[in-house]
């Protein structure tokens, strides 16, 4: 490397000592040799001392050698600046452009080329240039703050980066502002309205600030944001600085890139993404919530700051109804001692976020509460959306093997019980869960499957769990229950001549009767548990059976009804439903159980109903 440096600082003084010759006069010998950065120049005093302070200075220094050698260190722009300074002393003519205006500025400033000793010299004509075309033009703002790179702090303490940054925030509003009013139009009723159908034209510098450096491109959003250029508009530009100087390393915006890379060569990447988190807008939807998530992966990944990572978790989770499966699914890019797949703490941090934002939203709709006419609030329904992409997260991340069980119920417990109408999808990721890991004790089955309420999953989840040997017996039988109450009612209302239809009451039914047996002993507690278990094992057997021959009766029943509505018929049939019983033996305290009275209550409607008929 230090070889091609050479190289090049050869071939740089070769081609600069060429294109003094073609301009230096050759018929006057030279009387002072000024070096830059190793490359000499043979050059007179006179032209030099008429412009520059510095040299002028040195030269009365040296007086009295009629020969001068003089090294110039830390020559802003290096020798190519010193060059266009020095045909500036001999007169000739070159242009300046956006490209350089601020070399020269910076190297007038060191040579002290000012008014004081000569008329329109060179700092008067830079800053002449600065203020006059570089300040109106955007583009060429731009162009200048790339050259300033490289000649800080002086281009800094000369305010020529201040001066660039004020052009461009306020040439980007009046664009702005100009596009907002050309969109402006008069709508059939004569009212003046915005045409959001048109495309603003007034963000076309996007893509110019993107290769602004880091430090640079913060201190010009800062300023935009001052002089009120729209959110949208910086959130736009964040957007496309990040994914050009992110994008350059390799997975840093794939949502399943599990690629370990050098963490010491991404401090540029760090500054870059923390950089941005704080420029964010707080205006929700300035940004879309994929570039949060990848942002959140990124920050993650490079192990930024904790307060970046708290600060975007936050913006997440007050706008998590619009994200997707795949944002949410943030892998574990460091892997912990627990060794996951997902990383589900991060997660359960947004949902938390998520849950506090919802809270605080849904206390100011409190009146909207007990209109039942008006529709739902928009807390409400983000909460709708959010559950079910909690469900489906929880299937995706069941199947890991190393995922414990505290983490799985502290991401399915994060939402309130009222944010799920139905539980298919809570049932779908808790069975994926056990059948992930078979050896999960029964204790632990159960605790998980108290998170499911049986009353509201659907039919056909209803039937799968009927039938699902990984579940715990209590939350089958619970099923069954259920599943039979759902099955009379689609019984009884197959008669659409019948007036009175069974009163079914959906109440919820616990299977431990630790409420009615609190004030017997812990052994009789125990013996009576164990004997309850024994019948419920017992029945469970015989309600599978029972349920499939009701199935049959009702398709044979529906065929006959049409041909005889006899009497005799009915009664039959309620003989038959009359025989059957959830719980088969009243419980040893003598109390007769809810379905036992519900079938009574049934057999006395259904002989009213066939007296009725007769």
């Amino acid at each position: 490397m230090d070889k091609h440096q050479q190289q090049q600082q050869l071939f740089l003084a070769k081609s600069t000592r060429q294109r003094c010759n073609e301009w230096i006069f050759r018929d006057v010998p030279s009387d002072i040799t000024i070096e830059v950065n190793g490359v000499a120049f043979a050059l007179h005093k006179f032209p030099l001392v008429s412009r520059s302070g510095r040299i002028q200075k040195l030269v009365a220094e040296h007086r009295d050698s009629d020969m001068l050698r003089v090294e110039l260190v830390n020559v802003p722009g290096g020798a190519e600046s010193f060059e266009l300074a020095a045909k500036f002393c001999y007169g000739i003519n070159f242009e300046i452009t956006s490209f350089n205006v601020a070399q020269l500025y910076c190297v007038s400033d060191y040579l002290e080329m000012t008014e004081e000793f000569s008329k329109d010299n060179l700092g008067s004509r830079t800053e002449e240039y600065l203020e006059i075309v570089v300040c109106k033009n955007l583009e060429m703002c731009v162009e200048v703050l790339q050259q300033c790179e490289s000649l800080l702090p002086l281009a800094d303490e000369l305010k020529i980066i201040s001066r660039c940054i004020d052009a461009i925030a306020s040439k980007a509003c009046a664009e702005q502002i100009a596009s907002s009013f050309s969109r402006l139009e008069y709508s059939s009723s004569g009212r003046l309205h915005m045409n959001r159908q048109t495309k603003c034209e007034g963000d076309w510098w996007i893509e110019d600030l993107s290769v602004i450096r880091i430090d640079l491109y913060q201190r010009l959003i800062t300023a935009m944001k001052c002089r009120g250029v729209r959110p949208e508009s910086i959130g736009a530009s964040l957007v496309n600085f990040a994914q050009k100087e992110l994008t350059k390393k390799c997975s840093l915006w794939n949502p399943s890139g599990l690629t370990k890379i050098d963490l010491g060569s991404t401090d540029h990447e760090r500054l870059v993404v923390e950089t941005i988190i704080g420029l964010l807008p707080v205006e929700k939807l300035a940004v879309p919530i994929s570039f949060l998530f990848g942002l959140l992966r990124s920050a993650v990944m490079l192990d930024c700051s904790i307060s970046c990572r708290l600060d975007l978790e936050r913006r997440i989770g007050s706008q998590l109804d619009i994200a997707t499966l795949d944002d949410i699914l943030i892998p574990s890019f460091r892997h912990s001692g627990d060794g996951t797949l997902f990383d589900v703490d991060t997660v359960q941090r947004i949902l938390v976020n998520f849950s506090q934002q919802d809270d605080s939203e849904g206390d100011m709709d409190d009146e909207s509460v007990f209109e039942s006419d008006s529709p739902r609030s928009p807390s409400q329904t983000a909460l709708f959306k959010v559950a079910i992409l909690v469900d489906n997260y929880l299937a995706e991340i069941a199947p890991d093997a190393n995922l414990k069980l505290p983490k799985f119920l502290g991401i399915a417990e994060t939402l309130p019980e009222h944010a799920r109408t139905i539980h298919d999808g809570l049932y779908r990721a808790i069975d994926i869960y056990l059948k992930a890991h078979p050896g999960l004790p029964d204790e632990d089955r159960k605790r998980l499957c108290k998170l499911i309420d049986f009353q509201k999953l659907s039919q056909e989840a209803g039937a799968h769990a009927a039938q699902n040997e990984r579940l715990p017996i209590q939350s089958i039988v619970q099923v069954l229950y259920f599943e039979q109450l759902r099955l009379r009612n689609a019984l009884c209302c197959s008669y659409p001549d019948d007036d009175h239809k069974p009163a079914v009451h959906h109440q919820s039914w616990r299977i431990s009767s630790g409420a009615l047996s609190a004030a017997m002993s812990p052994r009789d507690n125990y013996a009576s548990l164990r004997r309850e278990n024994r019948e419920l094992k017992l029945e469970l057997t015989r309600m599978r059976m029972r349920l499939n021959d009701l199935e049959k009766e009702h398709v044979c029943m529906k065929r006959d009804m049409v041909k005889s509505r006899s009497r005799r018929f009915m009664r039959s049939f309620s003989k038959k439903i009359g025989k059957l019983s959830l719980f088969g033996h009243s419980s040893s305290r003598g109390s007769s159980s809810p379905s036992r009275q519900s079938y009574r209550t049934d057999s006395k409607v259904i002989e009213r109903t066939c007296a009725s008929t007769d």
